[in-house]
């Protein structure tokens, strides 16, 4: 076997794959069958190149050189000198300072072209990706001899500004602006520490794969994803709801409803003003370095409601207007959502780059509209996308399931809910509470950290969970069930909140602390970002134990409405569906993210969700 020419270890220049950009990179190993070379970036992403896209340090900056040098000999310079020699002196520093920021630029030092007071400038700017280009004519002339200087100072920092805006998809390089220069150099070793490994470079929106099937697929889901709920909330109520039998479309005058959309908007304000109370507060670091502040008074504002809401029934407030109007307040919701989803978009357009998100920034206008365009909107310190997440629909939720237990027990004549009713409302209160106690969690989650907010987000948290995830307690209402296994119901539910709760509780704990000695016994594969993976525990068992936990509880919600009807037990293939393709993203992302070391974790966890099945 033909020895290598670059071997495990070595720090060569890459070039990234479609560009002519080439960047520092570390050799991992070669695979002889397809003749690749596996390399890691210094933003942790691996890829493997050709051995033709790979050059050595030294091999890199002589080319980088040698073309300085073609520039620095054309024949207008040569005529310039020969008409001034009191100018060779400076146009020899010039060139040999040139050659010497050419080198700096390939062994990922700082370039400089105006002397010591230049340098200290350019020392503040971050540059890590090199792109070869073709020596301009330079046509100077001897008169203007220190304009000149100047503009080819400016010229080189151009090129550094041009190619970061051309990469700042991909690397975020940014100079600093003038006025913050002072301040970071004031600040602390420890904060400059903390800013320059808290925002990797990112990946380019370009590279980054379109869900969906893009513009297509997210035109067809936002036709689609409404009718289904329609379908639902119409199918629901017919007196046989099987799926032989399809509801008729009611007249459009009965979608609509003032008073509808009035309640809808008072709830939503009404949430609004719980979550600015001062009750609760975290700092969260995000993707592009800055530190939000969000209230985390999901419990505080659920308990608020909650007192509100039977201080209304007390006062005589008829909450069975929610069963009775439930098709109008579903329409004034989505209302609502469109709405702001056009808000949302239209903001979107002003946002900064590092503001946006990766995925829903594509270019394409239906695509972006529906993955959204801007990562965490706020007007002020209120940000929208995490309101929306966890307040008016996930309380909403079990706002509803109480109007359905006080519609069974006014429909069925039942002086309390039936006991199907019972542990619906009971095992779907214990999921959101627990959600709104443990509220710091979703922060570190793909729907916050990654997803823009647009019109896939505002839909589901205004329309989707409180108007389909009430499916199986809005069923019982008219379609009553004599509870004969409330044994298996309460184990079955049990199981899948313990295991639900148990994973995440590792998974976060691990997230805020890796070397928190109550850990010790957990085991990991470290990864070329610095973080480690979890194999043991629940993370050991599937790649998703709070998958498994959701869809277990799932279970447990639906078997109190018996078998009669598929229409309860949507809930589970619909569940089913939405966590493989949960997954489905999270594999790519991870394999993007980590490289080699999620393919030997998917080698050592090896079922997904269901252990043994998938």
């Amino acid at each position: 076997m033909p020895s290598l020419k670059y071997q495990a270890g070595d720090k060569v220049m890459g070039r990234w794959p479609g560009s002519s950009l080439y960047y520092e990179v570390k050799v991992l190993g070669y695979d002889a069958k397809s003749r690749l070379y596996t390399v890691i970036y210094k933003d942790g992403t691996e890829l493997e190149l050709k051995e033709q896209d790979i050059m050595s340090v030294t091999s890199f900056q002589q080319r980088t050189r040698s073309r300085s040098r073609s520039n620095s000999r054309s024949p207008g310079r040569r005529r310039s000198r020969s008409r001034s020699p009191a100018r060779t002196t400076r146009r020899s520093s010039s060139r040999t300072t040139a050659a010497a920021a050419a080198a700096a630029v390939a062994t990922d030092s700082t370039p400089s072209s105006r002397g010591d007071k230049k340098l200290k400038q350019a020392a503040e700017i971050k540059i890590s990706p090199i792109q070869e280009k073709k020596p301009a004519e330079n046509n100077s002339n001897n008169k203007h001899e220190k304009k000149e200087e100047n503009n080819m100072a400016s010229k080189a920092d151009a090129k550094v500004e041009v190619d970061s805006e051309k990469n700042l998809g991909r690397y975020n390089l940014r100079r600093r602006k003038e006025d913050g220069d002072s301040k970071a150099a004031e600040a602390k070793p420890e904060e400059r520490e903390e800013r320059s490994s808290a925002a990797p470079p990112a990946a380019a929106a370009a590279s980054t794969p379109l869900d969906f099937g893009g513009n297509i697929g997210a035109l067809v889901l936002m036709l689609f994803l409404p009718a289904w709920v329609l379908f639902l909330v119409l199918q629901v109520n017919q007196k046989d709801p099987s799926l032989t039998n399809l509801p008729t479309l009611p007249p459009l005058e009965t979608f609509w409803d003032p008073q509808a959309l009035g309640f809808v908007i008072i709830w939503i304000f009404f949430q609004a003003l719980l979550y600015t109370l001062p009750v609760g507060k975290v700092r969260v670091l995000l993707r592009s370095g800055r530190r939000l502040t969000y209230r985390t008074n999901g419990f505080f504002t659920f308990v608020v409601s909650a007192a509100v809401v039977a201080a209304a029934v007390y006062q005589g407030a008829d909450l069975t207007y929610i069963h009775s109007h439930f098709l109008q307040l579903t329409s004034a919701s989505f209302l609502v959502s469109m709405l702001l989803s056009v808000y949302l978009y239209v903001r979107s357009r002003s946002a900064g780059l590092d503001e946006r998100a990766l995925g829903g920034n594509s270019g394409k206008v239906i695509y972006d509209f529906f993955k959204g365009r801007e990562l965490n909107p706020r007007i002020k310190e209120f940000d929208l996308k995490f309101f929306c997440e966890m307040r008016p629909g996930l309380i909403g939720w079990c706002l509803i399931n109480v109007a359905m237990a006080l519609a069974e027990m006014k429909q069925q004549k039942l002086d309390a809910p039936s006991y199907s009713m019972i542990l619906v409302n009971v095992f779907q209160l214990i999921y959101v509470v627990d959600g709104l106690w443990n509220e710091e969690a979703i922060l570190t989650t793909m729907d916050l950290m990654d997803d823009g907010f647009g019109y896939m987000l505002a839909f589901g948290d205004l329309v989707w969970v409180p108007f389909t995830y009430t499916l199986q307690a809005n069923y019982l209402v008219s379609h009553p069930n004599p509870l004969i296994v409330m044994t298996v119901c309460l184990c079955v539910s049990v199981v899948g909140f313990y295991i639900f709760r148990k994973s995440n509780s590792e998974k976060n704990a691990f997230r805020r602390n890796p070397a928190d000695p109550r850990l010790s016994h957990l085991k990991t594969i470290p990864t070329a970002t610095g973080k480690s993976l979890l194999v043991s525990g629940w993370w050991g068992v599937v790649r998703h134990p709070n998958y498994l936990g959701d869809l277990i509880m799932a279970l447990a919600w639906s078997l109190p409405c018996g078998f009669s009807h598929l229409l309860p037990w949507y809930y589970i293939i619909y569940f089913l569906i939405l966590l493989v393709h949960r997954d489905s993203r999270d594999m790519n992302a991870c394999r993007r993210k980590y490289g080699s070391a999620w393919d030997k974790y998917c080698r050592t966890v090896r079922y997904r969700i269901i252990p043994g099945v998938y």
